[in-house]
């Protein structure tokens, strides 16, 4: 059986040409995209929407909504219409939901105090879970209050909404609590193979506490793919541009995959945030290819191919291909009914 793939979408290509892409993509047999809603760039929810009117067998997921910026009622409402608008396919929603703790220092930027991730995340995916059920809820907990709320459809389907919760994890403690209290997790990108397998685990421990097995969360991970066979020399600056940016605006990230901090320091010099492109294409100078190699799947097809299928070996059950280079119809060709 071809391996599940999936497409990474954030602001890297036009939104016209993104839409034609996730037509090739279903007609080429990929299973989903997740839309980023990561950076004060394009929002999931106006994407998401325009994906699903433009296929009929693709799923699409959030990668990842910050919990930070909308009320869990108004999300539940808000997936509760694009289940309504996208149907479902062998027996699943096309539409997942994927909720993140956002970073810094976008979030203090804009007023927000991300205090307590952990806690104000449970809370987010009880309280949204419950709404799902279509039954009235009361939830008093730190964060989220809801005093005898439910989604209020009046005309339409009024059945319970069978979403699938996804938490975007980086950290051992998000990841436990992934595993405990969600149906999957999405596994970040710029991140080694030995990370991932340790993710893994850490997502399983979580999964026991509830009496669950690991099989029964889905691990998804975003990965990027920074692909030419004309000119894998370009694909490798261009990761290296990619990295360079994660060095110096999330170097929690970088540290989970044990990146020399030497090299975050000197890259951090050069690049802050917001950087421009030129920061980051200077501050690629500095950064080795085997770091680039070890976070990513960079050069040619058949290495980026490989490279994928060392993630899936850690675990992973779906790659989200998020690609770099200009052309993503060629990364689509590269792993349409692939089998690692």
């Amino acid at each position: 059986m071809a391996q599940r793939m999936a497409l990474y979408m954030q602001d890297k290509h036009p939104i016209a040409y993104e839409l034609e892409m996730a037509e090739y993509a279903e007609a080429k047999g990929f299973s989903e995209i997740w839309q980023a809603d990561t950076r004060l760039a394009r929002d999931c929810v106006v994407l998401m929407s325009a994906f699903l009117a433009r296929t009929k067998r693709l799923r699409f997921g959030s990668g990842v909504l910050p919990i930070w910026t909308r009320n869990p009622a108004v999300i539940a409402a808000t997936w509760s219409t694009m289940w309504e608008l996208a149907g479902r396919v062998d027996g699943q929603s096309r539409v997942m939901l994927g909720l993140g703790a956002w970073w810094e220092p976008i979030a203090s930027r804009v007023g927000e105090e991300r205090k307590k991730p952990l806690q104000a995340m449970r809370e987010h995916v009880e309280a949204i879970r419950q709404l799902f059920t279509m039954q009235e809820v009361t939830y008093q907990g730190e964060f989220v209050k809801l005093d005898r709320v439910k989604l209020d459809v009046a005309y339409g389907d009024v059945s319970p909404r069978d979403i699938p919760i996804y938490i975007g994890a980086t950290g051992q403690q998000m990841l436990e609590l992934t595993g405990e209290i969600c149906d999957g997790v999405v596994l970040n990108y710029v991140v080694s193979v030995d990370y991932i397998r340790s993710a893994v685990e850490t997502v399983k421990k979580g999964a026991a506490k509830a009496g669950k097995t690991i099989e029964e969360i889905d691990r998804p991970e975003l990965l990027v793919c920074a692909m030419s066979d004309d000119d894998p020399k370009a694909a490798m600056m261009t990761g290296k541009a990619l990295v360079a940016y994660y060095l110096g605006t999330e170097p929690h990230i970088m540290k989970a995959s044990n990146v020399d901090e030497d090299l975050i320091r000197k890259v951090q010099e050069i690049v802050g945030w917001p950087a421009t492109e030129a920061d980051y294409r200077r501050a690629a100078e500095v950064i080795p290819d085997s770091v680039v190699r070890n976070l990513m799947a960079v050069g040619t097809s058949r290495e980026c191919r490989d490279k994928v299928a060392e993630y899936i070996d850690a675990g992973v059950t779906c790659p989200i291909l998020y690609p770099m280079m200009d052309d993503i119809k060629s990364v689509i060709d590269a792993f349409a009914n692939w089998t690692p």
